[in-house]
């Protein structure tokens, strides 16, 4: 499959034009490999580790093509792309190689298999729908019931058993024993959603990002906040690409080893 041809098939699935006005979602870089055969390391942020890594496998044989990442490389316009700044350096790299970098962000998160959809599914989440719907059934966040509804440290142990996250950070006014059976999912910052969230009726919200405030204002609402983390809740979806794109027989596609948290904890 060639790698225009990929890139057709996804956004059939994920159309860039759901994205959201301040997003970049689409080619980042496109040094010429559209008719190439596609060769693709997903990944949840472009970084220079990701390129290097993408350029070593390169030199060993496997001629990786494209970086295909749900962050965007670019949110704002660059005024300048230069030597020693990250952008400037992935820019030459790519141009150099030959390696494009390709973006999914806020139109992969609405999709069935997208960021939010996968966690309902690690959650084993049933009669699942979106916490704010966009089209076609599709939307942002998923919300749905745990049948057999379980206590609240039965759910966190499942989290942190499923996701692995460094650092797992909930209300703490929240009753262990409390019975949860309608639970609310959102990957990546998802604390803007708290008042969508309360009108669903969940009783638990798992996504990342949240401010002290944002915990009050759920405490107070009477909604019990669980933040994983921006790593652990979006990187399995970019599992679910390789597995899709596996399906679609691409040559070659691997989930990068490179990837990385940004964050480190002081136990």
């Amino acid at each position: 499959m060639k790698v225009a041809d990929l890139i057709g098939w996804f956004e059939e699935w994920a159309n860039p034009a759901w994205q959201e006005s301040w997003d970049n979602c689409g080619w980042q870089i496109e040094p010429g490999v559209l008719e190439e055969t596609a060769r693709v390391l997903v990944c949840l942020t472009p970084t220079l580790a990701v390129m290097e890594e993408a350029i070593a496998l390169r030199d060993s044989g496997i001629p990786v093509n494209l970086i295909f990442a749900h962050h965007p490389l670019i949110f704002s316009p660059p005024k300048s792309i230069r030597t020693g700044d990250a952008i400037g350096d992935m820019v030459r790299l790519a141009f150099t190689h030959k390696i494009g970098v390709y973006s999914a962000h806020t139109n992969f998160d609405q999709v069935d298999d997208g960021t939010a959809d996968v966690l309902a599914q690690i959650l084993q989440m049933v009669e699942v729908s979106p916490i704010v719907p966009t089209q076609s059934n599709l939307g942002y966040g998923r919300v749905g019931s745990l049948k057999p509804a379980v206590t609240l440290q039965d759910l966190l142990a499942t989290i942190q058993t499923r996701l692995a996250p460094p650092n797992l950070i909930f209300s703490p006014s929240a009753d262990l024993q409390q019975t949860i059976s309608r639970v609310a999912v959102l990957g990546g910052s998802g604390a803007s959603y708290i008042s969508a969230v309360v009108k669903t009726g969940a009783q638990a919200y798992l996504t990342s990002d949240c401010k002290f405030h944002q915990f009050q204002e759920s405490r107070d609402r009477g909604l019990v906040l669980i933040d994983a983390g921006h790593y652990a809740t979006e990187r399995p979806s970019c599992d679910r690409l390789v597995q899709k794109f596996q399906s679609m027989n691409v040559d070659w596609v691997q989930l990068s080893q490179k990837d990385e948290d940004f964050r480190r904890f002081l136990y």
